[in-house]
């Protein structure tokens, strides 16, 4: 009984390298286009704050956001939920 080994040729060899660089290759360029693709507000993350005495919704948003306050305005009570614009000092709101 005789036992052949048989090795694979260099061509294989460098075939089956060459598929394996491909497929990775490929895997990081899709990661990076899906990447990509995800859209953005590019806005800074949210924070926290702590209304102060004489807060008003129109004061915060001016001084944290560019542009017309009435957006921030509407950021701000958007994402806490708000009912009205009535604040009360030491409530935590978050700041989009």
């Amino acid at each position: 009984m005789t036992s052949e080994h048989t090795f694979p040729t260099l061509e294989h060899m460098f075939a089956s390298r060459l598929a394996v660089i491909g497929v990775a290759l490929f895997l990081l360029i899709a990661g990076l286009a899906l990447g990509a693709a995800r859209p953005t507000s590019g806005a800074a993350p949210e924070t926290r704050y702590v209304v102060q005495a004489g807060d008003t919704l129109w004061d915060i948003a001016s001084s944290r956001y560019e542009g017309d306050p009435r957006e921030g305005v509407w950021r701000i009570t958007e994402r806490n939920g708000l009912a009205d614009s009535l604040l009360h000092p030491g409530e935590v709101i978050v700041l989009p």
